[in-house]
């Protein structure tokens, strides 16, 4: 006996209304459990794995890989057998049941989903072009009729922080033959177009065209059957490629590429553009001695509570700022204008801006404050890695208190860096460069780095910003000043 059951797109946090499905964890014919991810689904802030509410085997997947789907929108069809599963207790029927995310899912993962709220619109595709260079070989999933109801600076945290692989990406995660697949006539209802050709390439090509923003469906394969190759990504990438036809929705012409806004590009832009106009920035700057730090990181690395975290020049900068904080609290606050009210923080969630391949993110370290210079290292260390896997959660990016973005692993001096919506201060930390300096009354070399701090006018003045700007620079040139503070 069977008894079917569909999975709708929740809202994996903040109110997210939308979400591009990367994908699929799952096949057809495939038997889940309870809180084994199904797929892998992009938002405007991060890739996160939707566990399933149910067990029992899939019959349908109601998206192809790369469709941007509504929240509240059927996505999976699962039969879930006759006694498999007790109805959970939902406003629909086919609602899943809100306690079973959050669990532990498969491979000491967690699910991170926060809610639902499903929406009463139906699933849409990002405007696809009218001619593609590439045939289909393979037919995608369709919706079936009635399916779908009416209803800052780009900064790295450290110098150790490398492109990441893009989960919609991974080898090994789905089988090879998913890697080539073709497109399907719209099913019936389908007015908006919901599937889309995908271009034949392996999933190493894939990964190497995501790594540097080219779009495949752009590009003409010159391999056996048309499958393209790494030097057709790379003539794409120069402009020598040869493009196929486009409609008005997404013109190409000679060497250019348009590249649809979304994602974490799209939410990261439309951040920086209202804080950009709704905070009056300021920015000031400090240029720095810190040989004697760079010489106390040398010694600390070898104590043995620091043996197994990376000690940074991130980490001292960090350190310092959370110190400044304690000395000058205003400067850790937030405006209301609908309470009309200037809100002061007790706690410090030190974010960090991260540059990755799906764009700008700000991940926080929750309470940051009350760690000690090791705990510090090593959340520095746990958010590094996991920027580096694309596995940054909403919930790891909200509620930043201030924020540090680290330009200088660029090789980049320092900024003026656009704050983070919510926040009354970011601090841009250069690059560190030997240079000549007067050091006792004599030009030697000598580590020197900038700093550049960028407040929000409203709530900090420019004699609170100079002094916040200045104790932090004082602990960075002689990092025995942190015990006077």
């Amino acid at each position: 006996m069977s008894a079917l059951r569909q999975f709708k797109l929740p809202d994996v946090g903040e109110g997210l209304t939308e979400g591009e499905i990367l994908q699929w964890l799952v096949a057809v014919g495939d038997t889940v459990t309870v809180n084994q991810p199904l797929c892998e689904v992009e938002t405007a802030k991060a890739a996160v794995e939707l566990p399933s509410p149910f067990a029992g085997t899939v019959t349908e997947l109601l998206f192809d890989a790369g469709t941007m789907v509504d929240v509240g929108t059927p996505i999976i069809t699962i039969d879930v057998g006759g006694e498999a599963a007790p109805e959970p207790v939902a406003p629909e029927a086919d609602e899943p049941v809100a306690g079973l995310i959050g669990g532990a899912a498969p491979g000491g993962r967690t699910a991170v989903l926060v809610g639902y709220g499903p929406r009463t619109t139906e699933a849409r595709r990002r405007p696809r072009r009218s001619g593609d260079t590439v045939a289909a070989r393979a037919t995608a999933p369709s919706v079936p009729a009635g399916s779908v109801h009416p209803p800052l600076l780009a900064t790295a945290p450290d110098a150790d922080t490398k492109p990441v692989r893009h989960g919609g990406l991974e080898v090994g995660r789905q089988a090879e033959a998913h890697a080539v697949t073709g497109d399907a006539p719209p099913a019936e209802g389908a007015e908006h177009g919901h599937q889309r050709p995908r271009p034949l390439a392996k999933p190493p090509v894939r990964k190497y065209a995501r790594d540097l923003g080219v779009d495949l469906t752009t590009v003409t394969g010159t391999g056996n059957g048309g499958v393209i190759t790494r030097a057709d990504v790379d003539a794409a990438r120069s402009g020598t490629a040869v493009h196929g036809t486009f409609g008005a929705e997404s013109p190409s012409v000679g060497g250019e590429q348009r590249i649809p806004i979304r994602g974490v590009r799209k939410h990261t832009a439309a951040a920086m553009v209202a804080s950009a106009f709704t905070a009056p920035h300021v920015t000031e700057f400090l240029t720095l001695d810190v040989t004697r730090t760079m010489k106390l990181r040398r010694r600390l690395a070898l104590r043995p509570e620091l043996a197994d975290v990376k000690v940074s020049p991130l980490l001292f900068v960090a350190r310092a700022l959370l110190l400044a904080v304690r000395r000058h609290p205003m400067i850790n606050s937030s405006w209301d204008e609908a309470a009309q009210e200037i809100v002061v923080k007790d706690y410090v969630n030190l974010g960090i801006a991260a540059a990755t391949p799906r764009g700008l993110v700000v991940p926080n370290i929750k309470d940051a404050g009350r760690m000690s210079l090791a705990e510090l290292a090593g959340a520095l260390g746990e958010l590094t890695e996991t920027a580096r896997a694309g596995r940054t959660s909403p919930g790891e990016m909200a509620g930043g208190t201030i924020t540090i973005t680290n330009v200088g692993v660029f090789g980049v001096d320092t900024g003026t860096p656009i704050l983070n919506p919510g926040e009354s201060a970011i601090l841009a930390f250069g690059a560190i460069r030997e240079m000549p300096w007067v050091h006792k009354g004599k030009v030697v070399p000598r580590q020197v780095t900038q700093l550049a701090l960028s407040f929000d006018h409203r709530i900090v003045d420019g004699e609170l910003g100079s002094r916040f700007l200045a104790d932090i620079g004082a602990m960075l040139h002689d990092p025995g000043v942190a015990l006077a503070f």
